[in-house]
C-alpha cells in the first residue's frame, strides 16, 4: 500500500512540475509574442497598401509596391551606406580614443579626477540640440558642414561617455598586480595594454561599443542640422516619406525595417558579451 501511494505522489508531483513548466513556457511566449507585436505589426504595415493602413484587420491584399518605392524609387540603400560609414566611423574613433581616456581615469591620481569623469558623463544627458547650434556655426567656419569627419566628431558626443564609463569600471577590477607582473617578465607597457587589459576588457568594449553604434545609427538632430545635400542619414533619408498630405506608412515601415537590420545582427552575433559587459563593468566608478 504504502509502495502504491509512494508512486502515485510521485507521478503528481510529476504531473504538477509539467503543468507548471507548460505554464511558464506559455507565460513566456506571451510575453515574448506582446513584446515583439510592435516589430511584427511593422512588418505587416510593409505589405499593406495606403487605402488598408488604417485597417486593423489582418485580412488585406498584399502587396510590394512599398519595397519598390523605397528600394528602387529612391536612394535608400545609398543613405544607408553612409549612415553606416558615419555610425562605424565615429564607434572606431570613440574606441580609439576612449580605451586609453578610460584607462587613464581608472589607474591614474590626479586632480579632480572624479568631477572630470561626472562631466565627461554629462554630455550624454545633454540634449543635442543645446550644442548643436553653436556646432553649425563652427562647422560653417572650418569647412566640416555635410562632411563625413563632421558628423563622426560630432557624434563622440553621444558615444564616447558611456564607453568611458563602462570599460573604466572593468579597468579597475584588473588587479594592479597583474600589470606589474607583465613587465617585471619583461614586458613593455604597450604590449601588457594590448595583450593583457584588452583581452580582460573585451566583454564591456564589446557591449559599450554596440551601444555606441546603435546610438550614432539612430541619431537625428546632428545629422539633421549638420549635413545637406552630400551626406543623409537613413534617419533623415526616412523624412521623404512624410508627404504633405499624407503619411506613406508602409514605404516608412519598409525603411524602418531595413533600418534596424544591422542592430539586430549585431546583437545576435555578440549576445554573448552583451549580459556580462553590461552587468559587471556599468555599476562600478
Amino acid at each position: 500500500m504504502n509502495t502504491q501511494e509512494s508512486a502515485g505522489a510521485k507521478q503528481r508531483r510529476s504531473a504538477g512540475k509539467l503543468t507548471g513548466a507548460a505554464l511558464r513556457n506559455l507565460g513566456l511566449c506571451l510575453y515574448a509574442l506582446f513584446a515583439l507585436f510592435p516589430l511584427i505589426w511593422m512588418i505587416i504595415c510593409t505589405f499593406k497598401s495606403d487605402a488598408e493602413m488604417y485597417n486593423t484587420v489582418f485580412r488585406f491584399t498584399p502587396t510590394m509596391e512599398n519595397y519598390r518605392a523605397v528600394l528602387l524609387g529612391t536612394d535608400y540603400f545609398k543613405a544607408f551606406l553612409q549612415n553606416l560609414v558615419v555610425s562605424g566611423g565615429a564607434v572606431l574613433l570613440t574606441v580609439v580614443a576612449g580605451v586609453p581616456a578610460a584607462y587613464a581615469l581608472a589607474r591614474y591620481d590626479f586632480k579632480r579626477k572624479e568631477g572630470i569623469a561626472f562631466q565627461i558623463l554629462s554630455f550624454k544627458f545633454a540634449p543635442e540640440i543645446m550644442v548643436v547650434l553653436p556646432v553649425f556655426l563652427i562647422f560653417q567656419k572650418i569647412g566640416l558642414y555635410d562632411t563625413y569627419f563632421g558628423l563622426i566628431w560630432v557624434y563622440q558626443v553621444i558615444t564616447m561617455p558611456l564607453l568611458i564609463w563602462v570599460v573604466r569600471g572593468y579597468f579597475e577590477e584588473i588587479s594592479v598586480e597583474i600589470e606589474q607582473a607583465a613587465q617585471l617578465d619583461g614586458y613593455p607597457w604597450f604590449q601588457v595594454f594590448f595583450k593583457t587589459l584588452l583581452p580582460l576588457i573585451k566583454p564591456g568594449l564589446v557591449a559599450s561599443g554596440l551601444l555606441a553604434f546603435i546610438f550614432a545609427w539612430n541619431s537625428f538632430t546632428f545629422p539633421l542640422v549638420l549635413s545637406g545635400f552630400q551626406i543623409q542619414t537613413i534617419t533623415i533619408t526616412s523624412l521623404r516619406y512624410i508627404a504633405s498630405d499624407t503619411i506613406h506608412y508602409g514605404q516608412v515601415a519598409v525603411a524602418s525595417m531595413i533600418a534596424v537590420l544591422p542592430e539586430i545582427v549585431a546583437c545576435l552575433f555578440i549576445q554573448k558579451h552583451l549580459v556580462r559587459g553590461l552587468s559587471f563593468g556599468a555599476v562600478k566608478g
